[in-house]
């Protein structure tokens, strides 16, 4: 599928300093940059990482259109020169990220670019733009999927999302996060996330009797006969109705799988109901499903409450992320190198210490206990230094210095890849499925305690020694103070 061109989705700003650097000599400094989230949506004890697919595929169509430079120049800002620098504006530089379905925590580099600082500044937006919201629609679809506790669960929001990209991509992000299908058909059609549906109320309101709507619908889709059974009265007529169209089309012909889906009331007590009547005309392989703005505490409520349900259709609560709309990831430069190639480590400092930056090109590491495979803590070191796993290794809590863990017995991982060198794309990217597998693979490596939704228990992100003393002297170096 052609790929719009998606240059001139920036902030304006970025094309102003792009135009300064060029007029200041700086646009060839190479420069660092980290991509990172400061909280965890719903105050959850992990995200899921997503959209990197887009950021490739962004970064190699990036170039500028005589038109777009015809616009710029219409602005009156720019100097001639820098606007024809941009006619051969390509991505020159080189980029490592943590792969998509990752478990991700605050405050480590999820994305790190390195370029000449107009490329590296330039493309700030869009990565933003597609980490944050494949993110951020990743995590809340894993929470949902883990209160289903097993049970399908499909992406039913496309009517609700916002923009069609909100759609499209975010049907992407729930297939990484675990769901098992979308009503999105362009989803399926673009990326292979499974597109399915069967019929909304207005099918049944077209014809002269819920019955006859029915029946048509099984005699056309024996094999896929899902009945929307609440469009009048669920018990006293909507099952009893499925069950006559069940009984005089599809058991004649032998098929047992059929299915209901119950949009409106009680869900709890509709279900077990609707399980009991199932059952006792004499189809127990009958699956019931149901919609109607779901999310994970509802879910997790109803079936603990006795509910008799198969599938889950979730629409707006995950596909926008309602609870909490948005990731709220940053790009902030970390390192720049002189002439001479010395990488030097910049910061950020804030009265608010929870926007004071960690300096440098750095690594992230994960550590896992070698006996259990289960993900131990996260380690940030500088870019040269490396973990020696083979024995017991000190780890401290960055936000409580005095607490502090001994690890042992455990394997350490370097979480990024390489995924551009010198503009060139490095990475073999996965399948959808993959990705998707991968996912659940990496999640299971969680603690149930990290895991839980409400107060889940905080997961280490450590600094090394080293980089932990060259952030406080330039804190002291600042003025600053932890």
């Amino acid at each position: 599928m052609e790929r719009e061109n998606l240059t001139m989705l920036c902030d304006f700003y970025e094309l102003t300093m792009a135009n300064g650097y060029f007029l200041t000599g700086k646009k060839d400094t190479i420069s660092y940059f980290d991509v990172f989230f400061r909280s965890i949506p719903d105050k959850g004890g992990f995200a899921i990482t997503a959209g990197l697919q887009d950021v490739v595929e962004y970064i190699q169509n990036l170039h500028f259109s005589q038109g777009d430079i015809d616009y710029l120049r219409s602005k009156k800002l720019f100097d001639e020169a820098f606007l024809e620098y941009l006619r051969e504006f390509r991505f020159t530089g080189d980029v490592w990220a943590i792969p998509e379905g990752t478990p991700v925590f605050p405050n480590e580099p999820i994305m790190t670019v390195r370029a000449p600082s107009i490329e590296a500044q330039f493309i700030e937006t869009y990565v933003l733009l597609a980490l944050n919201h494949q993110s951020l629609i990743a995590t809340k679809a894993n929470r949902i999927v883990r209160a289903a506790e097993g049970r399908v669960v499909l992406e039913f929001g496309s009517r609700r999302a916002q923009g069609a990209s909100g759609a499209i991509n975010g049907a992407r992000a729930c297939y990484i996060g675990g769901v098992n299908g979308t009503a999105c058909t362009i989803s399926d059609e673009r990326y292979g996330v499974p597109a399915g549906g069967t019929m909304a109320h207005s099918w049944v309101q077209m014809f002269d009797s819920q019955y006859e709507a029915f029946r048509k619908y099984c005699e056309i889709y024996p094999h896929n006969a899902t009945l929307l059974v609440d469009t009048y009265n669920t018990l006293r007529s909507g099952i009893p109705d499925a069950i006559q169209a069940f009984n005089e089309v599809l058991r004649p012909q032998g098929i047992t799988k059929c299915g209901i889906r119950i949009d409106s009331g009680d869900m709890a007590y509709l279900t077990r109901k609707a399980r009991e009547m199932l059952d006792e005309a004499g189809w127990p392989e009958c699956k019931i499903s149901v919609s109607n703005s779901m999310d994970e505490y509802i879910i997790k409520d109803i079936l603990a409450q006795g509910a008799q349900i198969d599938l889950f259709g979730v629409g707006e609560r995950m596909i926008t992320a309602k609870s909490e709309p948005v990731f709220g990831g940053v790009y902030k430069v970390c390192a720049v190198e002189d002439a001479q190639g010395k990488i030097i480590p910049k910061i950020k400092v804030s009265e608010n210490v929870g926007k004071i930056t960690n300096p440098h090109y750095k690594k992230v590491w994960r550590f896992y206990g070698r006996d259990t495979g289960k993900a131990i803590a996260d380690y940030l070191s500088v870019y040269d230094e490396t973990v020696d796993d083979s024995g017991d290794f000190e780890i401290f809590d960055p936000d409580n210095v005095w607490k502090r863990k001994v690890v042992y017995d455990f394997e350490a991982r370097e979480l990024q890849v390489p995924i551009f060198q010198k503009g060139k794309l490095v990475y073999d990217l996965p399948d959808l499925e993959t990705i998707r597998a991968y996912c659940a693979e990496q999640v299971d490596t969680l603690w149930d305690e990290v895991k839980r939704f409400d107060n889940p228990h905080a997961y280490y992100v450590d600094l090394s020694q080293k980089l932990w003393d060259i952030k406080q002297a330039m804190l002291l170096e600042a003025g600053g103070r932890l």
